[in-house]
C-alpha cells in the first residue's frame, strides 16, 4: 500500500540553538508535545543533538535539540560546540533561542555572528516570554532585531504553551515540499539506551550544586529480561563523576540520594519501555574524563 500525503506538504530539520539554559529543551518538548529532551535549571544540559519530530497535517518539522553554544573551558566542551556547528551546517531552518528574563549578553552576540555566516536562514525566538511584562517583552524584541538579520521574531512560552503553534507555523513555511521523513507516531530517533541515561541524569542533577552538571556522565551498561519474568527488566547504569567528593554527593548520606535519583527516573524508563523495571545504579569515578581523549570517547563523546 502507498502512502500519499496532501498537496503542498512539508517536511526537513530545525536545528534550535542558542546558549547553555536559553529553554531550547523546554521549547523542543513544547513543539513536540511529549518530553524527548531533558530539561534542567542548570547550564549545558543536552550533552549531544536529540531529535523530536513533530506531526502535522501539513507537515513534519524534526527538531534536532542542540547543546549551548560556548566558550569551551575542556575538550568536552569543544566537543559540544564541534557538534553544534555541524548540526547548524546540515538543516533546513536554525531556531535562535534569546530568553526575555535576561539581557542578551556576550554569549548572544558569540552565536548571532556565527549565525550570520550561515546560508541558513534563521528564526529568532524570545523563550519564557511569560516570565516579564510587555513592557520588557517588547524591549527584548527590538535587541533581537538589532542582534542581525532574522527570517521572523517569535515570542514563545514554552511553559504556558503560548504562540508554540505559531512558530511551527513558521518553521513549516521554511521547509522545502517532501514527503514525511520520518512514520506517523514516531516523536524521536534516539536509541532507548541514550534515553534512559538521559533520564537518570536529568534525575541525578536535580537539586545539586553547580559544579557537578559538568562532571556527570551516565552509560547504560545493559539491559536484560529477569530470568523467568517476562514482565520485569534488569537495567544497569554507571554514573561517572570525576572526583571522590562527586561522588559523596551523588550517593548522599547513606545512600539516600542515589535512592531518589532510582525512584525518579524510574517511572520515566517503566514509561519508555512499557514494562516493569529494576533500575541497578553504581557511581564511578572517571578522572578527569572530560579532559581525556579516550575516556571522552569510552563514554560516548
Amino acid at each position: 500500500m502507498t502512502y500519499s500525503w496532501p498537496e503542498g506538504y512539508r517536511a526537513g530539520f530545525a536545528s534550535m540553538v542558542g546558549r547553555p539554559n536559553a529553554g531550547k529543551s523546554t521549547l523542543t518538548n513544547a513543539l513536540v508535545g511529549q518530553k524527548v529532551a531533558i530539561t534542567s535549571g542548570r547550564p549545558q544540559t543536552t550533552r549531544h543533538a536529540v531529535r523530536g519530530i513533530v506531526h502535522r497535517e501539513d507537515g513534519q518539522l524534526v527538531l534536532v535539540d542542540t547543546p549551548g553554544l560556548h566558550r569551551p573551558r575542556t575538550l568536552l566542551g569543544e566537543r559540544l560546540n564541534d557538534l553544534v556547528r555541524d548540526t547548524m551546517s546540515e538543516v533546513d531552518v536554525v531556531v535562535f533561542c534569546l530568553p526575555a528574563d535576561e539581557k542578551i549578553g556576550p554569549g548572544d552576540k558569540f552565536i548571532a555572528r556565527e549565525l550570520a555566516e550561515l546560508r541558513t536562514p534563521v528564526v529568532a525566538v524570545a523563550t519564557k516570554s511569560d516570565t516579564v511584562n510587555r513592557e520588557r517583552l517588547a524591549e527584548h524584541l527590538l535587541e533581537i532585531d538589532a542582534l542581525g538579520d532574522w527570517a521572523e521574531i517569535v515570542p514563545v512560552s514554552a511553559r504556558k504553551g503560548e504562540q508554540v503553534d505559531v512558530l511551527a507555523d513558521v518553521l513549516l513555511a521554511q521547509m522545502p515540499e517532501s514527503p514525511p521523513l520520518y512514520p506517523e507516531g514516531e516523536l524521536t530517533d534516539e536509541p532507548e539506551v541514550v534515553m534512559i541515561a538521559e533520564l537518570v541524569r536529568e534525575a541525578a542533577l536535580e537539586g545539586v550544586r553547580d559544579e557537578l552538571p559538568h562532571s556527570l556522565a551516565v552509560v547504560v551498561e545493559e539491559i536484560v529480561e529477569r530470568e523467568g519474568r517476562k514482565d520485569l527488566l534488569d537495567v544497569r547504569v554507571n554514573l561517572y563523576v570525576e572526583r571522590d567528593s562527586q561522588k559523596a554527593i551523588i550517593i548522599g548520606r547513606a545512600g539516600s540520594r542515589l535512592r531518589e535519583v532510582g525512584t525518579r527516573s524510574r517511572r520515566g524508563i517503566e514509561m519508555l519501555l512499557g514494562t516493569r523495571v529494576y533500575l541497578d545504579l553504581h557511581v564511578k569515578v572517571a578522572k578527569d574524563w572530560q579532559r581525556d581523549p579516550k575516556l571522552l570517547g569510552r563514554l560516548g563523546f
